[in-house]
């Protein structure tokens, strides 16, 4: 369980991140989700995804663009059904991986102008 200040902490110094490189953590917790999906250890890939379901939140909760918000919901949604539901948006690893590695190279481009 967490500690409440460290939640808000948490919190805090993620709504002051851009949204591209909120996105690309958000991808990575997904890319470790399928990685120990596919190494059939079920409870290390659902901490993931939680972790990423949770991030999605924080991102919401500090979301000023109301566009983006109907994304991150829908994204949100997607995410649910590929890990936990019946896949009904036909979701895959690779989609996955394609969509946020967009977001990684833009976090990575934002860092190296800095």
């Amino acid at each position: 369980m967490r500690i409440l200040n460290d939640t808000i902490t948490t919190k805090e110094r993620w709504a002051k991140m851009p949204l591209v490189e909120q996105m690309a953590n958000i991808g990575s917790e997904i890319s470790r989700a399928s990685h120990w999906r596919i190494k059939n250890n079920v409870e290390y890939s659902n901490n993931a995804v939680n972790r990423a379901l949770e991030l999605i939140t924080f991102t919401i909760d500090s979301i000023s663009v109301k566009l983006h918000l109907k994304k991150l919901t829908r994204v949100r949604e997607a995410i649910n059904d590929y890990f936990y539901g019946s896949n009904k948006f036909s979701s895959s690893d690779v989609l996955w991986q394609k969509y946020f590695d967009h977001f990684n190279y833009a976090a990575r481009l934002m860092q190296t102008k800095i």
